[in-house]
């Protein structure tokens, strides 16, 4: 299934929940312990079935905090038995992963992303409002011991709170097979409005000139390791240099809407459409469709917070 622009659509992210543990500066504080709409496994498996009929065959399940829903294995299974998924991720802070882990991989769940933007309890603790950086360490050697692999942690940078732990993070690399993905601040939150407090990829590399360049661009990514490091560094830039004529993905709220762009305020309702697949697939290939060119960060933030997203 292409778009109107002729990008190939194959990846869907769903939002299982807008709740989160934590409360992140970053990602749109004053709504995450908010409960809104959230649909069962099962309309979860009949909306990504009709997404893989047009083509979807990646699904990344997200929040929110996903793992605050305790259904999160069985959402996994019933996707997993959709033959044309190839593969299924999840997106997490980590905190309540250590009690999850082997339950997940057990289901069918391939891979974890790991929200994680400081080594430091004391920052840590100033960014999310939780002390809690010793579950997330045990949820990552969890994650490990069940070969959710490969584990991928995703940091965020700002200028004067957290930029001078860059180094600490790209650490993680050197002695285990972890990729550290560095993410440019988007305009989500107050703080992401302010365009001084945004660290960019190229300033980073410039800090830390022993990375080379593996020239690999996975999705969104561009990957950098130290000589002899077991894992790898990369860097997604969606403020700095913007990739969105290559954007392959659509995103599943939690309350059964589609929003084809993370940085465009469009929705569609699925939920009308349930119980026809014929009309469902239809009304998907329609929202296909109707992706825009590429987001419009650039002139401010978007109605949702992230947690209101999935990212």
């Amino acid at each position: 299934m292409k778009d109107s622009f002729g990008r190939e659509i194959s990846y869907l992210r769903i939002s299982i929940t807008q709740r989160c543990n934590l409360n992140c500066v970053y990602c749109g504080k004053d709504a995450c312990a908010k409960k809104a709409a959230e649909l069962p496994p099962e309309a979860y498996y009949t909306i990504a079935k009709a997404f893989a009929a047009c083509g979807i065959n990646k699904v990344r399940i997200t929040g929110g905090e996903p793992l605050v829903r305790a259904d999160v294995p069985e959402i996994v299974r019933l996707l997993r038995s959709i033959p044309a998924i190839e593969t299924i991720a999840l997106t997490t802070n980590a905190v309540y992963l250590k009690q999850y882990a082997a339950a997940l991989k057990e289901a069918g769940l391939d891979r974890v992303n790991i929200s994680l933007d400081s080594t430091d309890g004391s920052t840590y603790r100033h960014l999310t409002g939780a002390d809690v950086l010793h579950k997330v360490m045990e949820g990552i050697e969890a994650a490990q011991a069940v070969n959710l692999a490969p584990i991928k942690i995703n940091a965020v940078l700002m200028k004067g709170v957290n930029s001078d732990e860059a180094g600490d993070l790209i650490a993680l690399t050197e002695k285990r097979n972890i990729d550290v993905r560095f993410i440019e601040l988007m305009p989500f939150s107050e703080e992401g409005k302010n365009a001084c407090l945004v660290v960019t990829g190229e300033e980073i590399l410039q800090q830390y000139p022993f990375l080379h360049s593996l020239e690999l661009v996975e999705g969104t990514a561009k990957y950098y390791a130290g000589q002899n490091y077991a894992g790898r560094v990369g860097f997604i830039n969606p403020m700095s240099r913007k990739f969105c004529g290559s954007c392959n993905r659509m995103r599943l709220l939690c309350d059964g809407k589609v929003k084809p762009c993370l940085g465009d305020d469009a929705l569609y309702d699925l939920l009308p459409f349930l119980e026809d697949e014929a009309a469902l697939i239809q009304q998907i290939k329609t929202i296909i469709s109707k992706k825009p060119a590429g987001h419009h960060f650039e002139q401010g933030a978007t109605e949702r917070g992230m947690n209101r997203i999935g990212g």
